[in-house]
């Protein structure tokens, strides 16, 4: 197999992109198992008796008693309630392990370390691999025997693996491969046969096919699930992305931006939403960032654009929010892009909140 590079400049740039066969790796994700290199993820760990209160409240995730073995998303936002940080947190052995993009290690890093004062913390980088798998076939006894595990976590539960690092289960996709895992594993602690290496060709043995990370943007983009940086901006709020409830957790206590998601959840509704979007197929694919134009305004960004191996191209955007699917829209570089709107992944209309309720029955207008 020919390993392929991601695009450079790109945000997974370092990374494999394919080995040859794209949509043959992205159907074996979905009939099969795939195994994905991904380690070019930032992955940080927290120690220390106060590490999940501390945690808690600098942060919009409830993770002040999260139990051994629990997986959460979680956002740092800004005192507008713009996200700046958003990770996959998993809690395991007395340990925190953050794992998030590859550029946002560092700056993550420093904000951590500056909000330590007087706690019993101490936020480390942690050179750790990721590697994600992806596939029904994960859930068969020669998957299992090659990562040395009897059964499956349950979605949001990881298990420790023997020699250090751990497995956990990500929710599927609605349309997406059956079972997504994330194996991490330290890359030098680790016993010689426990060694990231040893574990990819284990599972190459056990019959789970090498795939680069196109497969893992392709299906993540068809699930409408955004990544930092490249689907969102630096205004994106967390309304907009649906990380509302996944990432943040409305009944918890005061942290930076709250103010913002309170309001937002209580008296306004968004103003951008995240769909997914068709594009023309005979024509280059706009890049991440281009504007979207209908009737010669502005009304929203591209941010990942992909090709599916069953959808076609394909992309995520932020548009503005109640925009009809059936919009004419088109990209505004010069190659102006016809776009359709997937009508599947517009959100449901915005309900009253109470706060806006309460304001219109005091106008007389809420019925």
């Amino acid at each position: 197999m020919s390993a392929v590079p991601a695009p450079d400049p790109g945000p997974d740039a370092g990374a494999v992109w394919h080995y040859g066969d794209p949509f043959g790796e992205q159907r074996a994700a979905l009939t099969d198992a795939v195994q994905i290199d991904r380690s070019h993820r930032a992955v940080l760990t927290l120690t220390g008796a106060d590490r999940l209160s501390w945690l808690h409240n600098i942060s919009s995730q409830h993770v002040a008693d999260l139990p051994d073995g629990a997986t959460v998303e979680n956002l740092s936002l800004d005192a507008q309630g713009h996200v700046e940080d958003h990770w996959i947190q998993t809690e395991l052995g007395g340990v925190s392990y953050l794992d998030t993009e590859p550029w946002r290690g560092e700056p993550l890093l420093a904000y951590l370390k500056r909000m330590v004062f007087w706690a019993d913390v101490s936020p480390e980088r942690a050179d750790y691999h990721v590697l994600s798998l992806l596939g029904p076939a994960l859930a068969e006894s020669a998957a299992l025997d090659a990562l040395n595990i009897d059964a499956l976590p349950e979605p949001l539960t990881a298990l420790p693996l023997p020699g250090g690092g751990f497995v956990r289960r990500m929710p599927a996709d609605r349309h997406g491969p059956a079972v997504a895992l994330d194996v991490i594993v330290p890359r030098t602690e680790a016993r010689p046969e426990k060694r990231p290496e040893k574990i990819w060709q284990r599972l190459q043995a056990a019959g789970v096919r090498p795939a680069g990370v196109w497969t893992y943007e392709a299906h993540r983009v068809a699930g409408v699930r955004p990544r930092l940086g490249v689907d969102t901006d630096e205004r994106t709020i967390p309304h907009e992305v649906s990380w509302i409830g996944t990432a943040v957790h409305l009944d918890k206590g005061c942290y930076r931006g709250q103010e913002t998601v309170a309001r937002v959840h209580n008296l306004g509704r968004p103003p951008r939403m995240l769909v997914l979007m068709h594009l023309d197929g005979s024509v280059s694919r706009p890049v991440t960032g281009t504007a979207v134009m209908s009737g010669g305004r502005t009304v929203g960004r591209l941010g990942t654009v992909v090709d599916h191996v069953d959808l076609g191209p394909v992309a995520l955007a932020l548009l503005k929010r109640g925009l009809p699917a059936t919009t004419e829209l088109t990209t505004a570089d010069e190659a102006a892009v016809p776009l359709v709107i997937d009508p599947g992944s517009v959100p449901a209309p915005d309900a009253v909140g109470a706060g806006r309720a309460a304001v219109e029955r005091l106008r007389g207008t809420h019925r």
